[in-house]
């Protein structure tokens, strides 16, 4: 079975999109893939700047986190949209994570060959839907395939009950879909 890194490109402690992550986790876990879940909160990297790069190198955040997207065959990322596009923060961490620090490193060695499903949830009536529109492209361009299936969730607030799990049938099963079709992809391309 595949091993699939789970976030949330958002650092808030109460975070939907953190909340949507991890029972994304929970599914594909009990589906028997292997999981990890990181908090971008516990790998906090300045803004990319090319000079920074040339002065200091990689940041160690960026090496131990580019170290875990090598090391899983797919990702799931649920990110808040902002401005009707995805998260600065996953903007940044994905550009920092895309240089090569290593000689004779593959470029793009986080991404190309990696299999993705991505999700946003938002307070609004869209859930987010628009912000995965460029998150799709941007995966995309970075050689990475993304599932067909994905998540949009709105009203937010209101979409978790007391156990974390979705109150929506619809949209229950909407994201384990989603996570069966990304599981299902990242051990076909295995």
């Amino acid at each position: 079975m595949a091993k699939i890194l789970f976030l949330a490109a958002s650092v808030r402690k109460q975070s939907l999109n953190k909340r949507l992550a991890k029972l994304a986790a929970n599914i594909a876990e009990e589906a028997g893939a292997e999981i990890t879940f990181v908090d971008l909160n516990d790998y906090e990297l300045p803004l990319y700047n090319g000079d920074l790069e040339v002065e200091h190198g990689l940041p160690e955040a960026a090496k131990q986190l580019k170290k875990i997207f090598i090391a899983h065959d797919g990702f799931f990322i649920a990110s808040p949209e902002y401005n009707s596009s995805f998260s600065p923060l996953l903007k940044n961490t994905i550009d920092w994570l895309s240089r090569a620090h290593e000689e004779n490193e593959v470029p793009l060695s986080a991404y190309k060959g990696k299999v993705a499903a991505i999700a946003a949830i938002s307070p609004g009536a869209l859930g987010g839907l628009r912000g995965l529109v460029s998150l799709r492209m941007l995966l995309g361009n970075i050689g990475v395939t993304v599932v067909p299936s994905q998540v949009a969730i709105g009203s937010g607030f209101k979409a978790f009950n007391s156990e974390e799990e979705l109150i929506d049938e619809k949209q229950a099963g909407m994201l384990k879909a989603t996570v069966d079709e990304l599981l299902r992809t990242a051990d076909r391309l295995k």
